[in-house]
């Protein structure tokens, strides 16, 4: 039993690490997967929820999602845009919803001087991807 604990935690410390490459996020920027859970009242679907922390200034590469993402500002002021619509600036307490497939051109911390925390919720397949860099 004790060998067992032992093995576990750095294999639970691998499979994050591997997931988390998964997301192509700028390498500074810290992405933290809270949750990764299969639905079972909703067949071949898995909900996901990470929590994503700007330094000041920092900004996500332009990606997509093959799934349904909503976000929600926990902290700070994001700038946000999806291909089609123009930047929006939402502050601790606000939130977005982005249909499959969405392409995000900007995802930044809004401040020059101070951190943002983003919490986001995604639906997707088990074989479908989180995010997908934009090649423009």
């Amino acid at each position: 039993m004790q060998a067992m604990r032992f093995c576990a935690a750095p294999l639970a410390v691998l499979a994050l690490t591997v997931s988390a490459a998964a997301f192509a996020h700028d390498p500074s920027e810290k992405v933290t997967i809270l949750q990764d859970e299969v639905l079972k009242n909703v067949p071949g679907k898995k909900a996901l929820m990470i929590e994503v922390d700007y330094e000041p200034r920092q900004s996500s590469i332009a990606h997509k999602h093959e799934g349904t993402a909503m976000a929600y500002v926990i902290s700070g002021s994001i700038v946000s845009q999806v291909k089609g619509e123009q930047p929006k600036t939402y502050k601790t307490g606000e939130y977005w919803y982005e249909p499959a497939g969405s392409e995000h051109l900007v995802s930044k911390n809004a401040s020059a001087t101070k951190p943002a925390k983003l919490l986001v919720f995604m639906v997707l397949s088990p074989d479908e991807k989180v995010l997908i860099p934009l090649e423009n």
